[in-house]
């Protein structure tokens, strides 16, 4: 039991340390202004995330195996609530204020709100890896098939910590969704072109297109019927890609019409 504490109290220990200097960076002056943005931004935010998410997920059962893991759970979970206290006392103007967490509350019950929102935070590790697989595996795909090049930054970042009385609970979940829908909104984009490129196919089924043209809309410009052919298929693939083009999907802003002929513009690909 006693490695179990020193692990959670550690790890919890560490949350805390390193909520602190994330305060504290931004107050040194313009050049920790520069660093506090640069870290809300990836590639830089990535090393905070993983700091905070995953790295207690490793070092945990480094220590002490499936204890460990277990510690390091706990350390993370009393970590933040430690975090979300102090900075809650720091801000009671806006704690007796209105907040999301009150209404939220009443209007599914304090109990259930907590642990449906407890319940997200266990696909994490799961958006950390969809995070590495963007950068491990998108790049060399990318070189390959001459896939679009994203600026990572512009869709991977956090900013609702500017938004003036956000404070402790609120804080700490809004900014675990604008992480994660800036990741998952990335690896959408992402495979809109593996789909159009590998696959320009509409589905057999009619509800799955509707379900699916939001993140796919190719489905409803380009892609073949699904009772259509491989020569249909074959040949939508060469009027749409060329050798030496940039392999984007169809409604890419990579893509421009001019006299209704398409060319590549690559300033836009970002």
């Amino acid at each position: 039991m006693s490695t179990f504490l020193i692990v959670a109290g550690s790890i919890a220990a560490g949350i805390v340390l390193g909520a602190g200097l994330l305060h504290l960076i931004p107050r040194l002056g313009s050049p920790g202004r520069r660093v506090s943005a640069a870290l809300c931004r990836a590639p830089l935010l990535d090393l905070p995330i993983t700091y905070f998410t995953v790295a207690p997920l490793f070092i945990g059962p480094i220590v002490a195996g499936w204890r460990g893991l277990a510690a390091a759970i706990v350390g993370q979970v009393a970590g933040v609530l430690v975090w979300q206290t102090a900075h809650e006392l720091a801000n009671r103007h806006a704690v007796r204020g209105p907040r999301i967490v009150k209404v939220t509350n009443q209007k599914v019950g304090r109990l259930r709100n907590h642990t449906a929102i407890w319940l997200t935070a266990v696909v994490t590790p799961l958006f950390w890896l969809v995070r590495v697989a963007q950068i491990f595996l998108y790049t060399p795909i990318r070189w390959l098939v001459r896939f679009p090049r994203y600026d990572q930054g512009e869709w991977v970042n956090v900013s609702r910590h500017k938004f003036k009385g956000l404070v402790g609970h609120d804080l700490i979940w809004c900014l675990y969704c604008d992480w994660m829908t800036g990741v998952w909104s990335l690896g959408s984009e992402m495979l809109r072109n593996v789909e159009s490129f590998w696959c320009p196919i509409r589905f057999a089924s009619e509800k799955k297109c509707a379900n699916c043209r939001h993140e796919f809309p190719d489905i409803d410009n380009g892609w073949v019927d699904s009772r259509g052919t491989m020569a249909e298929v074959t040949a939508t693939l060469n009027r749409l890609y060329d050798e030496t083009g940039t392999n984007a999907w169809f409604g890419h802003p990579v893509r421009v019409t001019v006299r209704g002929r398409e060319i590549e513009e690559p300033a836009t690909i970002g």
